[in-house]
């Protein structure tokens, strides 16, 4: 599950050349990732915070 994560947020990701690339389905892929880091590296820095006041 952790490598379909990993395959999903970088681009090793294989083109499919079955199913239609659109820019409105590309741009929609690409705010997903960035939402994704996003909440990553807030969930980090939370982290760090509560370690930190321990």
């Amino acid at each position: 599950m952790f490598k379909k994560f990993m395959s999903y947020v970088t681009f090793w990701k294989k083109q499919d050349t079955d199913s239609p690339s659109s820019f409105n389905l590309k741009v929609m892929h690409g705010i997903n990732k960035i939402s994704i880091l996003m909440f990553l590296m807030a969930l980090i820095v939370i982290i760090v915070r509560v370690v930190r006041s321990l």
